[in-house]
């Protein structure tokens, strides 16, 4: 099990509740663009927590040079994985010439796989998408696979829909193009030396157990984000370990905790780092409320555990 890369979303404070959730799953950073590494704050872009392993950085990028660089990066900063983006259609990715284009040019993806692979010793990953625009050709896929495997990539991370590059925002590339999920289990029929985890649409147990049926893992976007409560359940289902104690309430105070050390360390507003707990109550009687209070910016000043106090508060007490 993994949880997709998502932008804006999974900084190193969403991977910590996370790791809190599950110990096992993968978890993955934002996009990080080669030129935000060689020019830009690596700090910033880079530091992780010890609690986040397994973790992977996702580059965004399509000079080998640029994309050893940064994945050498990566390795001294403790990441376990180094994953190569070729599934972002968005516009501003396009001019950069990364993201989901890539799939057009299999050739220099696989030159960008081996100049990664050359200069690391951990994994180097592509996570990419089935097709392009309208054309649902299997051999499009199918060629881009072997063509990338060749330069030493094993893990492929298939988001099953095409990528329309044009007309499309990047929110209608997640549902407008339709699912073919069969496509993936063809290519782990025709490559079965090869790892397929497979990503789009899958949001729950059952969607999840059909998949690794016949593949070898599942990538989780926004419901993990969104129900993050969900991967509780993950190291029990999918990883052998005993049910899970936690509650939502320990979550919630580990997390609580962290807002503390962090505003200590960094000077982090607890708000940046609470906007990724808001659906951890998700379903429940009174979780309406308690979003409302941690996403409430006039209690920015209080302590997070005084905000916490007020998020279970009582209406009436409040």
């Amino acid at each position: 099990m993994s949880v997709a890369p998502m932008m804006d979303w999974t900084d190193r404070h969403c991977r910590y509740l996370h790791r809190l959730l599950s110990q096992h799953t993968l978890l993955y950073t934002e996009m990080v663009t080669t030129g935000a590494l060689v020019h830009g704050d690596v700090q910033r872009h880079l530091r992780l927590n010890a609690e986040e392993h397994p973790v992977a950085l996702q580059l965004g990028g399509s000079e080998p040079a640029d994309l050893a660089h940064c994945a050498r990066l990566g390795e001294q900063w403790g990441y376990d994985e180094i994953n190569l983006n070729c599934g972002c259609p968005s516009e501003r990715v396009q001019r950069g010439a990364f993201g989901a284009c890539l799939m057009n040019e299999p050739q220099l993806v696989a030159d960008c796989v081996k100049a990664m692979v050359d200069v690391v010793q951990m994994p180097v990953t592509v996570k990419h998408r089935i097709g392009i625009d309208q054309d649902e050709s299997y051999g499009f896929v199918r060629d881009f696979v072997g063509t990338v495997a060749a330069a030493g990539c094993t893990v492929f991370i298939v988001h099953a829909r095409n990528a329309w590059l044009k007309g499309l925002s990047p929110k209608e590339n997640r549902e407008v193009p339709p699912l073919r999920y069969e496509v993936v289990r063809q290519l782990k029929a025709d490559f079965p030396q090869l790892t397929f985890a497979i990503n789009g649409g899958l949001n729950t147990d059952a969607a999840v157990q059909e998949q690794l049926a016949g593949l070898d893992g599942v990538m989780v976007g926004r419901e993990a984000y969104h129900n993050p409560w969900w991967l509780a359940r993950w190291d029990a289902l999918y990883y052998g370990a005993p049910p899970s104690t936690l509650t939502r309430e320990d979550v919630e105070a580990a997390m609580v905790d962290y807002m503390a050390r962090e505003a200590a360390a960094h000077g982090t507003p607890w708000a940046s780092i609470a906007r990724h707990m808001l659906g951890l109550r998700h379903g429940l009687a009174g979780s309406r409320r308690w979003r409302q209070v941690w996403s409430d910016h006039r209690l920015k000043g209080l302590p997070p555990h005084e905000v916490m106090a007020l998020a279970h508060a009582s209406p009436v007490e409040a």
